[in-house]
């Protein structure tokens, strides 16, 4: 005899899946609807709050300029994350390895992160220009500091039983690095990519705002300023599902770069 799944054992599984797709699909639906109840039931004049209707009318009208000015938007997005990835991980690395790395740098990151970052953006228009180099230094400046703090709190935080054994085993500080501290700490890593990466769309629509003549910041500048609500919420309603498809797309690398985090939790 062969051994199967039996039927009441694999149902569960994959009614999971449809419920957790199912289930925010619902709450999105219920949103909507809310949303068109109120605007009909307050008499909101369409200048102050479109109908849903009227939303989906701009992207069946214009969807060409829509989408090509959510490239320009994801790409510099992509272009600033990535780059506080790799700055971030490197710089996280150094303040949890040297005590006087952390004494020197941590004030000033701390500083920078404080610092109102509207206000830096004339002076991001004076160096770059309003080419794409301002909004993916705003990308930057805005998901730097979660990715370098998770990473030092990561790093710093290797249990003290996986260190020892390092230590018994004469293992060099760049294999206890590659071998326990990085994997070990993989997990915060993520919770902070996690955390910057909304973030990183956020500093790149604050740039459009201001100083661009292109991507979905400058479409919900320009809307406001002609009064066509309906197309500044249907680029924030692009907006939101970019940082849907971005968000569930790092939690899939997150899967399978650590797989053991699932199963050794609750």
């Amino acid at each position: 005899m062969t051994a199967s799944t039996p039927p009441d054992l694999a149902r569960p599984a994959s009614g999971g899946r449809v419920l957790a797709v199912a289930i925010p699909v619902a709450g999105t639906l219920a949103a909507v609807a809310l949303w068109w109840l109120a605007v009909v039931a307050f008499e909101i004049q369409p200048y102050l709050v479109p109908t849903p209707l009227e939303v989906l009318r701009v992207f069946a009208d214009m969807p060409g300029d829509l989408f090509a000015e959510a490239k320009v938007t994801l790409w510099e997005t992509v272009a600033g994350y990535g780059i506080s990835v790799v700055a971030g991980v490197l710089i996280g690395a150094l303040i949890a390895g040297s005590r006087t790395v952390e004494r020197a740098v941590y004030p000033m990151l701390v500083a920078l992160n404080a610092a109102p970052k509207v206000a830096i953006v004339p002076l991001l228009i004076v160096w770059f220009g309003f080419d794409s180099a301002p909004k993916i230094v705003m990308a930057v400046l805005f998901c730097f500091f979660p990715i370098t703090l998770a990473t030092a709190a990561g790093l710093s935080s290797t249990p003290a039983d996986l260190v020892e054994l390092t230590r018994s085993l004469d293992a060099s500080r760049v294999q206890t690095f590659v071998k326990i501290r990085f994997p070990a700490a993989l997990p915060q890593i993520f919770v902070g990519l996690k955390v910057a990466l909304p973030l990183a769309l956020v500093g790149a629509v604050v740039g459009e705002l201001f100083a661009s003549d292109a991507g979905l910041g400058y479409l919900i500048s320009s809307s406001g300023g002609s009064g066509n609500t309906a197309l500044a919420f249907a680029c924030v309603a692009l907006l939101s599902l970019m940082s849907i498809v971005l968000f569930y797309a790092l939690v899939a690398i997150e899967r399978v770069t650590v797989p053991w985090v699932k199963a050794t939790t609750g």
